[in-house]
């Protein structure tokens, strides 16, 4: 076991309150050896950015040919679990089992009814038997902003609504981040976790880790008959005619008998201001239509209701691999991000990791010599 520093941080500044924030903070105050309630700095309102706005899909091995992060989905898949279980997850933030599948639909004409098929999804939206991709056991699914908010409240941190300009830097450690607004003051800290998502390269320290953001747009919708809605999870090959582009829809029932529908993205800079997100028309006509197409039930015209039509940016890197660890030549100042697609599901065991990192001077939970920042510094 690790020796445990003669001094470890007490005081702990998280930037960002995504999920990821949420997760590391949590994981600081409930460490068994020096649990450490952090003060967290957020822009806009704690899951305010992708972390509210993602689909909350979970995956136990769908990053099998990329090992060091199959490592880190299957510890957080684990940790997803014990979080439910410890935090009621199934009432405070939707966390379920889900059966998951794949669907081909036609470009034109009917489709092929089949028993894998979900009852409320039109037999016309399927042009060959769907394949079932993972089952109850392998894949799951949360509410991400419900899980995001409940996780961050059962950390106790200080939440503080406040925009961290500079990571203040002293004789190469970390001494605590200037917050607009504050008249050049200081909030000291022994410890700051960066955890701000595709806004993270945007400060000095973390300029050249060259983490980009993927624009995404969603809707939700409230079927008609909401009880109808079985849990599956569906992932669709979608041409929407002859010659044009094709798409990747997904579609994720939730408990509260809203569904999410997703898969129109491009890459693109975020805004100052996660706020000032602005929706396309045409991205958000594309996801109705194919809303219309999966099933009768999704359909405004047949009753079915919005709930919200939303676009969020995801934090991308160039080798696809998250950022988690302590940042060269900055003693005590740690980033996370870059998660892409996989924020929700690996944003339990990125916290674990970096709490221990942190109080116990190495990560246990996941080896996050694969996701060190000095990948990017060092060349």
């Amino acid at each position: 076991m690790a020796a445990i520093p003669a001094d470890p941080p007490r005081r702990v500044v998280i930037c960002g309150g995504g999920v990821v924030g949420a997760c590391t903070a949590y994981f600081l105050s409930t460490h068994a050896a020096a649990p450490t309630v952090p003060t967290l700095f957020e822009k806009c309102a704690p899951a305010c950015a992708a972390s509210g706005k993602a689909g909350g899909f979970l995956a136990l091995h769908w990053c099998e040919f990329t090992p060091p992060l199959l490592a880190l989905a299957r510890a957080s898949f684990a940790l997803h679990r014990r979080l439910a279980a410890t935090l009621d997850g199934a009432t405070a933030y939707g966390f379920r089992p889900l059966h998951t599948l794949s669907i081909c639909a036609p470009e034109t004409g009917p489709g092929s009814p089949h028993p894998l098929l979900p009852s409320w999804v039109d037999p016309a939206a399927s042009a060959a038997p769907p394949r079932e991709l993972s089952t109850p056991d392998t894949t799951a699914q949360v509410h991400p902003g419900l899980f995001t908010k409940a996780v961050l409240a059962a950390s106790g941190a200080d939440v503080v609504i406040g925009e961290v300009e500079r990571v203040v830097v002293r004789d190469g450690r970390v001494a605590g981040v200037a917050v607009k607004g504050r008249d050049g003051s200081v909030v000291e800290a022994d410890a700051v976790v960066l955890a701000l998502g595709p806004w993270t390269s945007r400060l000095e320290v973390t300029r050249d880790l060259g983490v980009s953001a993927l624009k995404g747009h969603s809707i939700v919708l409230r079927p008609r008959e909401p009880e109808k809605i079985t849990p599956h999870a569906l992932f669709f090959s979608y041409q929407p005619e002859p010659g044009a582009k094709m798409l990747s829809p997904e579609v994720y029932p939730r408990p509260t008998g809203e569904v999410y529908i997703s898969g129109i993205n491009k890459d693109e800079d975020a805004p100052d201001d996660p706020a000032t997100s602005t929706i396309e028309l045409d991205a958000i006509a594309m996801l109705h239509k194919i809303a219309g197409k999966v099933s009768s039930h999704l359909k405004t015209e047949e009753g079915a209701e919005v709930v919200v039509e939303q676009v969020c940016y995801r934090p991308w890197t160039t080798d696809r691999l998250p950022i988690i660890g302590e940042l060269p030549g900055v003693k005590g100042c740690y980033v996370a991000t870059g998660h892409g697609r996989w924020g929700i599901l690996n944003a339990p065991a990125t916290g674990a990791a970096l709490a221990e990192l942190n109080l116990n001077g190495k990560a246990k939970t996941v080896d996050l010599a694969p996701f060190s920042p000095g990948r990017f510094l060092n060349r």
